[in-house]
């Protein structure tokens, strides 16, 4: 059986769960540049996941950093302004969600501001009603080719605490 980190892990982010807010499409930043007015502006990332930029350009966003965001439009503006200062602030995290639906008391959409289990993803959708099967909870994750099970029994009985996985962006808890 895979740990919960396995699951929770972006590639390459040293084996913490949770390295950071990644950019998601419907996200609302701030991108500042110091003694730059022209070049300052709020950014809405598109459902493509691109941002635009004067100078600077298209440039993909979705699963970067806010710190690799900042990098690499620093790094742009480089070529057109000596040591530009920048600075890049996210507003909303408007496109970080997951979403629980079948046998809950508040089914829906949730924004997922910090790191997320399944246990609390339940909590926000008001638990469990009284006929949910609560030993075959899943987790349903874009890209994924198998659900990852949930037994909320094992959960209660402090068994298998490795499967309350850390949810990422689009996954779906699905309670039959």
């Amino acid at each position: 059986m895979m740990s919960a980190f396995t699951h929770g892990l972006a590639e390459g982010d040293g084996g913490h769960p949770f390295q950071g807010y990644l950019l998601q499409p419907g996200d609302v930043m701030q991108v500042s540049v110091w003694k730059e007015p022209d070049l300052s502006r709020d950014l809405v990332v598109s459902p493509d996941g691109y941002i635009s930029l004067p100078l600077v350009g298209m440039i993909a966003v979705t699963g970067k950093s806010v710190k690799g965001l900042n990098d690499e439009i620093t790094l742009r503006l480089s070529e057109y302004i000596p040591d530009p200062s920048v600075t890049v602030s996210l507003l909303k995290a408007a496109g970080n969600l997951y979403y629980v639906v079948g046998k809950v008391n508040r089914p829906g959409q949730y924004p997922m501001l910090g790191p997320t289990s399944v246990l609390q993803a339940l909590s926000m959708a008001g638990g469990m009603t009284t006929f949910a099967s609560e030993n075959q909870v899943k987790i349903i994750r874009p890209g994924q080719d198998e659900a990852i099970p949930f037994r909320y029994d094992d959960m209660a009985d402090g068994e298998n605490l490795e499967q309350n996985v850390i949810l990422k962006s689009g996954d779906v808890v699905l309670v039959p």
